[in-house]
Protein backbone atom coordinates (compact mmCIF):
# COMPACT_ATOMS: atom_id res chain seq x y z
CA UNK A 1 0.00 0.00 0.00
CA UNK A 2 1.32 3.36 -0.49
CA UNK A 3 0.46 6.54 1.06
CA UNK A 4 1.88 10.07 0.00
CA UNK A 5 0.90 13.02 1.96
CA UNK A 6 0.60 16.76 1.22
CA UNK A 7 4.12 18.91 1.57
CA UNK A 8 2.60 21.62 -0.38
CA UNK A 9 2.68 25.08 1.27
CA UNK A 10 -1.23 24.73 2.73
CA UNK A 11 -1.20 21.32 3.81
CA UNK A 12 2.33 22.40 5.77
CA UNK A 13 0.36 25.15 7.17
CA UNK A 14 -2.15 22.37 8.09
CA UNK A 15 0.42 20.35 10.06
CA UNK A 16 1.41 17.58 7.38
CA UNK A 17 5.12 17.64 9.20
CA UNK A 18 3.12 16.35 12.18
CA UNK A 19 0.86 13.86 10.27
CA UNK A 20 3.82 12.42 8.07
CA UNK A 21 5.40 11.94 11.88
CA UNK A 22 2.68 10.07 12.82
CA UNK A 23 1.95 8.01 9.95
CA UNK A 24 6.42 6.68 10.13
CA UNK A 25 5.50 6.18 13.79
CA UNK A 26 2.48 4.54 13.22
CA UNK A 27 3.89 1.78 10.26
CA UNK A 28 6.96 1.14 12.85
CA UNK A 29 4.53 0.07 15.61
CA UNK A 30 2.24 -2.11 13.42
CA UNK A 31 5.57 -3.15 12.01
CA UNK A 32 4.52 -2.52 8.36
CA UNK A 33 7.44 -1.40 7.10
CA UNK A 34 7.61 -3.98 4.11
CA UNK A 35 3.49 -3.30 3.39
CA UNK A 36 3.27 0.31 4.13
CA UNK A 37 5.10 2.81 1.35
CA UNK A 38 5.24 6.82 2.94
CA UNK A 39 6.06 9.46 0.27
CA UNK A 40 5.72 12.67 -0.29
CA UNK A 41 3.81 14.79 -2.95
CA UNK A 42 2.78 18.32 -3.49
CA UNK A 43 -0.68 19.93 -4.12
CA UNK A 44 -3.62 17.32 -4.36
CA UNK A 45 -6.44 19.97 -5.15
CA UNK A 46 -7.61 19.61 -1.64
CA UNK A 47 -5.92 22.72 -0.09
CA UNK A 48 -7.59 24.28 2.73
CA UNK A 49 -9.53 21.11 4.34
CA UNK A 50 -6.83 19.26 6.01
CA UNK A 51 -3.50 17.50 5.21
CA UNK A 52 -4.26 15.68 1.48
CA UNK A 53 -3.36 11.94 2.22
CA UNK A 54 -3.82 9.86 -0.97
CA UNK A 55 -4.15 6.19 -0.69
CA UNK A 56 -4.82 4.05 -3.78
CA UNK A 57 -6.14 7.47 -5.87
CA UNK A 58 -8.21 8.26 -3.26
CA UNK A 59 -7.54 11.46 -1.57
CA UNK A 60 -8.62 12.40 2.17
CA UNK A 61 -8.11 15.28 4.46
CA UNK A 62 -6.56 14.67 7.69
CA UNK A 63 -6.25 17.00 10.48
CA UNK A 64 -3.20 15.79 13.18
CA UNK A 65 -5.13 14.83 15.60
CA UNK A 66 -7.52 12.44 13.85
CA UNK A 67 -4.21 10.05 12.54
CA UNK A 68 -4.25 7.01 14.22
CA UNK A 69 -8.41 6.67 13.80
CA UNK A 70 -7.51 7.87 10.24
CA UNK A 71 -5.27 4.72 9.99
CA UNK A 72 -6.42 2.09 11.62
CA UNK A 73 -9.34 2.80 9.84
CA UNK A 74 -7.70 3.14 6.31
CA UNK A 75 -4.91 1.35 6.91
CA UNK A 76 -4.82 -1.55 9.36
CA UNK A 77 -8.44 -2.48 8.45
CA UNK A 78 -7.42 -2.90 4.30
CA UNK A 79 -4.52 -4.65 4.64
Amino acid sequence: MKIMICVGSTCHLCGSKKVVTRFQELVAENKLEGKVELAGKFCMGKCGEGVSVMIDENVFSVKPEEVDEFFRREVLEKL
